[in-house]
């Protein structure tokens, strides 16, 4: 009976053991895992809090209540955080006022309806008739200086059959991260039609980077002879630009020159906003290019496009002859469109001598 009640009185001890243990490893988990969570956390709402703000004051609001809600906005989520209790309340109160802001935002429609820039005013559109298409409002601006121009527009009609090439320009204005890139399509007899996806400003408005992610601007596809987007970068701007020959598909190309003048004419009755980042003159081409390229990738160079070159050099669409450093330099054409300048042959002059061209 004693060695019976020993081991039951020892059974038990070791029950209690393994029980505390495992009842101090799960507090000490679940104290991790919390304190894990709110590290965490605390970023990201402060992260929700910066954004509500910043699109309660980059809003169409009047401009005192843009500053004062922007403030309280953020002063008022932060406050929910610190000082309701308990946590969960707090995270419940503050997600449901950012997703007010949320939705609020969201509803803020764009508009084809502004006092626009010269060169952004006219929107271009476009006529597909089977395998021809006409292109109306191509702009041609007679630049004196970057700001100083005349605006000029014409008309022009383009066989499908004779598409030759598709071409890629990557203007740097200032982060070597960061480009502007502006696709180029050339027909049979030289014949070269642009698209620069860029924001639509109003009269005397500039670009802001922050601005780009709050619906400050609508989007415009700005559909324009070389020597207007061109020069005005190589001879006006005094930008780095840089020229390169697409390998691939001419029917591929066909399809998203026709996608580009889809999208033109889509604009032309339904304006959109321009966004930074998921909506802007990379991730716009990728859009176009993607459904006719069952070899399309993501890659964060899409984001970061100072560096879509070296990607698309990578996948093989660029010219293989040289390595990629050498390839960059000696695609930089700002000499030559300077020397060009007014010259009719301005397309032809900026791409003589560069690797890959015929």
């Amino acid at each position: 009976m004693f060695k019976f009640s020993k081991d039951r009185h020892g059974d038990r001890m070791t029950a209690v053991s393994k029980y505390s243990i495992t009842g101090t490893r799960l507090l000490w988990s679940r104290w991790v895992l919390t304190v894990f969570v709110r590290v965490l956390f605390w970023p990201l709402l402060l992260m929700f809090a910066g954004w509500g703000s910043l699109a309660i004051y980059y809003s169409n609001l009047p401009a005192p209540i843009r500053l004062a809600g922007g403030i309280l906005f953020g002063l008022g989520s932060v406050g929910v955080l610190l000082l309701v209790r308990p946590w969960r309340r707090a995270v419940a109160v503050f997600f449901a006022g950012f997703a007010l802001v949320l939705l609020w935002w969201l509803a803020i429609p764009p508009s084809n309806e502004r006092d626009w820039q010269p060169d952004v005013a006219v929107l271009p559109y476009a006529t597909i008739n089977g395998d021809t298409a006409t292109i109306h409002n191509i702009r041609n601006c007679d630049y004196r200086s970057e700001t100083d121009y005349t605006v000029r527009h014409y008309d022009k009609t383009f066989n499908l059959a004779t598409l030759r090439s598709v071409d890629l320009f990557l203007v740097y204005w200032g982060s070597p991260r960061i480009a502007h890139t502006v696709f180029s399509f050339g027909f049979e007899g030289d014949d070269y039609v642009c698209f620069s996806i860029e924001t639509r400003k109003s009269r005397g408005e500039a670009y802001s980077s922050i601005k780009g992610f709050f619906k400050q601007y609508e989007l415009t596809y700005v559909v324009a002879d070389e020597r207007d987007v061109v020069r005005l970068r190589t001879n006006y701007r005094n930008e780095d630009v840089y020229l390169y020959r697409l390998k691939g598909s001419l029917h591929r190309a066909k399809m998203v020159f026709l996608d580009y003048l889809r999208q033109v004419n889509r604009l032309k009755d339904r304006p959109e906003w321009y966004n930074a980042l998921t909506s802007n003159c990379t991730t716009n081409i990728r859009g176009h290019t993607a459904p006719y390229n069952p070899d399309a990738k993501l890659d964060w160079r899409i984001l970061i496009n100072g560096y879509v070159d070296e990607f698309v050099y990578e996948q093989g669409i660029l010219d293989q002859s040289l390595p990629f450093p050498e390839l960059k330099a000696n695609s930089h054409i700002n000499a030559i469109g300077r020397a060009a300048d007014q010259d009719l042959g301005f397309s032809q002059r900026i791409r003589e001598g560069l690797p890959g061209f015929n």
